[in-house]
């Protein structure tokens, strides 16, 4: 998750295409393809925003993920 209700994913050959999947009620779904800099920066505020919630081991969760997906 990178906001409510929105969710942050890669295609799965080379990671190089990211989309983000916002649902929305009552219309279900929507697809927006982003740039690989707006998905890492989407990402990095996830990561700060749940470090200050002080919720660290979902914080060690996504570091794990941001160094595969963005190192």
């Amino acid at each position: 998750m990178v906001a409510e209700g929105q969710e942050l994913f890669a295609t799965l050959y080379a990671q190089r295409l990211f989309f983000v999947v916002t649902t929305t009620i009552p219309k279900g779904f929507t697809f927006d393809s982003i740039s690989r800099s707006d998905a890492r920066q989407k990402f990095e505020e996830r990561m700060r925003t749940v470090r200050r919630r002080g919720d660290y081991s979902e914080y060690d969760r996504l570091q794990k993920v941001y160094k595969q997906t963005f190192q």
